[in-house]
């Protein structure tokens, strides 16, 4: 029942959401997902940790890497796009190494990506900020 309610309660979630929050909600289950995987590995359960490093590369490829446009993005694209790709392929060598340290690695790039995608997200776009001084300027 929880794990329902759980699920019914994302899908709300995502229904509503901003695109700037679907990229962060595709960070937070990528870095849930290394974290839990990591917990995984230091028991011994493989299929468990492998199940989540597999969550973990589908998100960062299928979610975060697919979501780049290059076109519009430019070299930020770019660069983006080789970093998610660099993350998968640790991902895949931690899983077949059983190594916490590239779960390290990838946690910290991706958290650090993260955080940039949150201060973009507390600074009102151009179009806003005019609309708002218009509108203090009583116009």
């Amino acid at each position: 029942m929880q794990q329902a309610y759980g699920s019914s309660a994302l899908q709300t979630e995502v229904e509503v959401a901003s695109p700037h929050k679907l990229v962060l909600m595709l960070f937070d289950g990528a870095l849930q997902a290394i974290r839990l995987a990591k917990v995984q590995m230091a028991q011994g359960k493989v299929a468990e940790k492998g199940q989540l490093i597999g969550k973990a590369v589908s998100i960062v490829d299928e979610g975060l890497r697919n979501s780049l446009d290059i076109a519009q993005g430019g070299e930020l694209a770019v660069n983006l796009s080789g970093l998610y790709e660099y993350c998968t392929r640790r991902l895949l060598q931690a899983n077949l190494d059983n190594d916490a340290a590239a779960l390290d690695e990838v946690s910290a790039l991706l958290d650090e990506v993260r955080s940039a995608w949150v201060e973009i997200g507390r600074k009102p776009n151009p179009a806003e900020a005019q609309m708002q001084a218009t509108a203090d300027a009583g116009i």
